[in-house]
C-alpha cells in the first residue's frame, strides 16, 4: 500500500513537472500556421484517467496559475483586454476554469468507468476528450460572464453582429476548440493506456 501511494505520488509530480515544462515553452503548442492549438490539457487529462480527480484537479490548478503568471506578458489582444479591464476577473478565467475542468474530466472518467464496468478505452477516450472540451468551454464561459460587457467583446459584437455569446464563442475559437480536442483525445488517449500497460494498472 504505501509503494502505491509513492508511486503515485510520483507520477503526480511527473505529470505537474511535463505540465510545467509544456507551459513555459513551444512543447506545449501545435502551431498549424493559421492558429496556434494549445496541447496543455494532456497532462490534465492523463492524470484524471492515471490517479483520479484530486489528481487532475491539482494539475488544473497548476496549469490555470501558470497561464495566469503569462497572462501579465502576453502580447495577445484579448489577454491584455482582460487583465486591463480586471485582474481578479483574468484570475478566475485562467485559473478557476482550469480547476473546474481538471475535477470534472476525473469525474467523468470515474462515471464512465462505473458506467461500462469492464476493461476498455471508453474511459481513456472521454478523459482524454473532456480535458480540452471542458478547457474551452469554462475558459470561453467564464470570460463571457464576466467580460461580456467590457470594451473589447463589445467591440467583436459591433464588428461581427453577433450577440449571442454562444455564436460569438464558436465565431472565436470553434476551430481552435475542435482541433484542440482533437489533437489532445489522441495523444493523451495513447499516452494513458500505455502507461496503464506498462505500470499493469487497469481501471
Amino acid at each position: 500500500m504505501k509503494n502505491q501511494k509513492t508511486l503515485k505520488l510520483c507520477e503526480f509530480a511527473l505529470l505537474v513537472a511535463i505540465e510545467v515544462v509544456m507551459s513555459l515553452t513551444p512543447l506545449g503548442f501545435l502551431n498549424l500556421g493559421f492558429l496556434s492549438a494549445s496541447l496543455l490539457t494532456i497532462p490534465v487529462a492523463v492524470g484524471a484517467i492515471l490517479l483520479g480527480p484530486a489528481a487532475s484537479t491539482l494539475l488544473g490548478l497548476v496549469f490555470g496559475v501558470i497561464s495566469f503568471i503569462k497572462g501579465f506578458s502576453s502580447t495577445s489582444l484579448m489577454t491584455a483586454a482582460m487583465y486591463s479591464a480586471s485582474i481578479p476577473g483574468s484570475f478566475v478565467v485562467a485559473v478557476v476554469g482550469r480547476v473546474l475542468m481538471g475535477l470534472c474530466a476525473g469525474l467523468l472518467v470515474q462515471w464512465t468507468r462505473r458506467l461500462v464496468k469492464k476493461k476498455s478505452i471508453a474511459d481513456n477516450i472521454v478523459g482524454s476528450l473532456a480535458a480540452p472540451l471542458l478547457n474551452t468551454a469554462f475558459f470561453m464561459g467564464l470570460l463571457m460572464l464576466i467580460f461580456y460587457h467590457s470594451e473589447y467583446i463589445q467591440g467583436l459584437i459591433e464588428s461581427t453582429g453577433i450577440s449571442n455569446p454562444f455564436l460569438l464563442i464558436g465565431m472565436m475559437v470553434g476551430t481552435q476548440a475542435l482541433i484542440e480536442a482533437a489533437a489532445c483525445g489522441v495523444i493523451a488517449t495513447a499516452v494513458s493506456k500505455a502507461l496503464q500497460a506498462a505500470l499493469h494498472r487497469e481501471a
